[in-house]
């Protein structure tokens, strides 16, 4: 399975409304519940305001369209990364799900996720 890293910085953080997103980026998440509204996006995008910010992500995708019918994959990638106390932000499209560590366990985990099977692009 290949796994493509994302050449941005990212940021989680929450905000208080939408229109503070700049969905013309190319890149970014926006998860709302009826308790918050978070967003995931390159730090140079991150809006001004934030409720709550957390920097210094870096991220990577599973290569491909992910059938629906497929069981276990990012609980695998995560267990593997737990199994050495990395920790992850995970997010997920229609098409496949990306998992965000912080920048100084990046590296770390591409090269534990190599030796592991996964092929990093």
């Amino acid at each position: 399975m290949e796994l493509k890293k994302i050449d941005y910085k990212l940021t989680v953080c929450k905000v208080t409304d939408a229109s503070s997103i700049n969905t013309e980026s190319d890149f970014y998440f926006i998860g709302k519940t009826d308790e918050e509204l978070s967003l995931v996006c390159k730090t140079e995008d991150t809006p001004q305001i934030t409720l709550e910010r957390d920097d210094g992500w870096r991220g990577f995708r599973i290569q491909g369209v992910l059938d629906f019918s497929l069981i276990g994959i990012l609980s695998k990638l995560s267990g593997i990364l737990a199994e050495h106390k990395i920790g992850i932000f995970a997010v997920s499209t229609y098409n496949t799900d990306y998992i965000l560590v912080k920048e100084n366990n990046y590296e770390r985990a591409l090269t534990i996720l190599a030796s592991e099977g996964y092929t990093v692009i």
